[in-house]
């Protein structure tokens, strides 16, 4: 089976947002306009196609990352010109924040963004935290600021704040005509056309010249984004200088280059909803993102030697795929959605998981449209697809040919930050739940399951209130599953301080074979690493733990070391101050001593355990506590009570602006604090005002509260 198109014409790239920006909207234009769908499904209507959980038709928001694939012709080229048609492989994200876990992993695995911001609010909290995100892999993107028929709506203060919040190599690519009621076209700045969308949905785009008042404030524009062009090309920059005219197209082959560099974000406008703009940004795709030949190669690691490889974008090279998500199907079961990254993979065959070292059959493939599929055949480097019948392939695992094996780099996640207790409602209930939360947890690698080792109960822990509401009831649509929930709490850490070395022997005699386990470790707490630094064999390093083997001559022998390292991290996550999991401990294993009989690997492990614990006491252990980085938006005459509120609760208060007639307030508040916030929020501003937090950090519990919380543990 070949392949039924070219890379140059492909896309994969994701729409982008904060909460309530317009995504999915924009999303619903996509798939009615490339032909997938023939009628329009609304977000407040509950019929979007991408929002396919009954959890998103009911809150009207996002919350699974959907994915779809389509084809479009550029609405510049002749209707029906299958030679330029391209196919998009998209991902619709969630804007919430209790689902960044969504938006970070479809980044990983996408060549391009599409960023849409809200035409009345700008740049808001987690427009801020999807672009850091976007950063973080070097995304391309195109910005489109929407909602601009509505009341309030500024395309030039939106603008602005995506140049002084975000990045100042923004440029604007339209201008609009006319706001809020008057919203009625978008004029194109290098062509120097105005466009009107007109016909059944917006699907006709006319073009005509631009009204006579706008062509001085069009002239302007095109001027400044001109400039921003050929700053990246030496020739042109000369030509331009000379004050000759550079043709359209070389100043469209100029910029694609500079967009994918990531040195230029081309800013587009419209209104989804009033199906306006839409199709434009669709064509900006086409031209400035990146398809997966223009993309840098996908760089891992040899298993077997730890040296660094890459693989190109090219059917020929050797199979690698990234699992990125798994999702349940209530009619085939899981799904483990990939993106090809090189070679290609038939359905049915064995696939090899460098991760784990295994090796599984694959019995189908499947394209996705949301929440319709086609099977197919094959897949070929480039594209992203869904695989069923991998029952041991976990998110960021590495898929690849078992005779060229490489490990791609994995997708780090948050932390979770809050915990709930949950106990199933009957014995019936018991061992469902189990399979339900394990299934949950692989699916969302921030959702994680723990049982108290004091009590025996279970905890569920995720990234926000939200997040684990919605598992509760997916667990309970889903699997069936009734349970009783507990109150939220807040997921605590330990962490030290100061340095200690302690030395523990473990020695059990009883008749026969005894236990002999001999360490010296020494503890401090764990420092960051500079960029690039190279880790030497000796070291193990993790996110929030380091382990150091610093034996010499063989005093402990080389088998017993891993025992040494386990029973550290055993120990952790019991803590010491109130018995929670420590965190950013460096610790490194000096000494000890062994028995040619007695010696196991029970024994070190226990030898370590409690020598841990020992160096732990005296290192200044101390409580951490989650800080969360919270906006709120509220009439003028409440700033004051809400600032004073937020002080009370030990918040900190960074800044105050302005949004339209409201003031934004942006504070730093410990999670403990912030429990059930909206219902005061809402009394002491007749309702008015609105809130939206993330996670921000850890941060050291003052002596008071800590003390609280320690004498509520016991």
């Amino acid at each position: 089976m070949e392949r039924d198109y070219s890379l140059p014409f492909v896309r994969n790239f994701g729409i982008i947002a904060h909460i309530d920006a317009g995504k999915t909207t924009t999303s619903e234009r996509v798939l009615f306009y490339t032909g997938i769908s023939h009628k329009i499904g609304e977000v407040h209507e509950g019929e979007a196609i991408t929002d396919w959980m009954e959890q998103e038709q009911e809150r009207g928001i996002t919350i699974t990352a959907a994915a779809i694939t389509c084809f479009w012709i550029p609405s510049y080229r002749e209707k029906g010109d299958e030679s330029h048609k391209h196919r998009f492989n998209i991902i619709d994200t969630p804007g919430h924040v209790d689902f960044t876990v969504e938006v970070e992993r479809s980044l990983k695995v996408l060549d391009g963004g599409v960023v849409v911001f809200d035409g009345v609010a700008g740049v808001e909290p987690q427009s801020e935290t999807v672009w850091k995100q976007a950063d973080k892999y070097n995304v391309p993107r195109v910005c489109f600021i929407n909602k601009l028929d509505r009341t309030g709506a500024s395309f030039e203060k939106s603008f602005e704040s995506i140049i002084t919040r975000l990045n100042k190599n923004a440029v604007r690519m339209q201008i609009p005509i006319g706001e809020e009621g008057g919203f009625e076209a978008v004029i194109d700045l290098l062509k120097m056309k105005a466009y009107y969308f007109e016909g059944e949905m917006g699907n006709q785009v006319r073009e005509a010249e631009i009204p006579e008042e706008y062509v001085e404030q069009a002239k302007k524009y095109r001027g400044e984004l001109i400039e921003k062009i050929v700053e990246n090309d030496e020739k042109f920059m000369n030509d331009y200088l000379e004050g000759k005219e550079i043709p359209v197209e070389d100043l469209k082959k100029t910029l694609r280059k500079a967009v994918i560099n990531v040195d230029i974000f081309p800013v587009f406008c419209g209104s989804a909803l009033k199906n306006k703009g839409v199709q434009l940004v669709l064509d900006a795709v086409v031209d400035y993102l990146p398809s997966p030949l223009d993309v840098p190669p996908i760089k891992g690691k040899d298993p077997k030697t730890d040296e660094d490889i890459e693989r190109k974008a090219d059917d020929n090279e050797p199979f690698a795929a990234l699992a990125f998500k798994l999702q349940t199907d209530p009619y085939i079961g899981q799904l483990t959605f990939f993106r090809v990254y090189s070679g290609s993979l038939e359905s049915g065959s064995y696939v090899y998981n460098s991760t784990t070292g295994k090796k599984e059959r694959l019995s189908r493939i499947v394209r996705l449209q949301a929440n319709d599929r086609e099977e197919v055949k094959k897949v070929f480097a480039g594209e992203i697809a869904a695989a069923v019948g991998l029952k041991e392939t976990k998110t960021s695992d590495t898929l690849c040919d078992e005779d060229n094996p490489i490990v791609l780099d994995p997708i780090k996640f948050i932390e979770p930050v809050i915990s709930l207790r949950i106990e199933p409602k009957t014995k019936a209930d018991q061992e469902k739940m189990g399979y339900a939360l394990k299934r949950l947890s692989d699916e969302d690698p921030t959702f994680k399951v723990k049982s108290d080792p004091d009590t025996g109960e279970t905890l569920i822990m995720g990234v926000g209130e939200l997040q684990l509401e919605i598992m509760v009831d997916r667990m309970k649509r889903e699997f069936k599953v009734e349970a009783n929930v507990g109150k939220p709490q807040v997921a605590y850490k330990e962490t030290i301080t100061g340095e200690a070395e302690v030395e523990n022997k473990y020695i059990k005699q009883s008749g026969g074979k005894g236990q002999y386990g001999h360490v010296k470790i020494k503890i401090k707490p764990l420092e960051e690493l500079p960029e690039g630094a190279k880790i030497p064999k000796s070291v193990h390093r993790y996110d929030d733990f380091e382990f150091i083997d610093s034996i010499k001559g063989g005093v402990i022998p080389q088998e017993f070391i891993p025992a040494v390292e386990k029973g550290v991290q055993e120990s952790m996550e019991r803590g010491v101050v109130a018995g929670y999991k420590m965190t950013n401990i460096s610790c490194e294993l000096t000494f000890g001593s062994y028995h040619d009989v007695d010696s196991s690997e029970v024994a070190y492990k226990i030898a370590a355990s409690q020598a841990f614990q020992e160096a732990a006491k005296r290192s200044r252990p101390v409580l951490l506590e989650p800080i969360m980085k919270v906006e709120v938006i509220t009439p003028d005459k409440f700033m004051g009570d809400v600032t004073g509120h937020l002080s009370s609760k030990r918040g900190q208060v960074e800044n105050v602006s302005e949004r339209g007639l409201d003031k934004v307030i942006d504070a730093f508040v410990p999670l403990s604090e912030m429990f059930g916030y909206i219902t005061t929020l809402r009394s002491m501003t007749e309702g008015r005002a609105s809130y939206t937090m993330e996670f921000a950090r850890y941060e050291i519990v003052p002596p008071n509260v800590a003390e609280e919380i320690i004498s509520a543990r016991k």
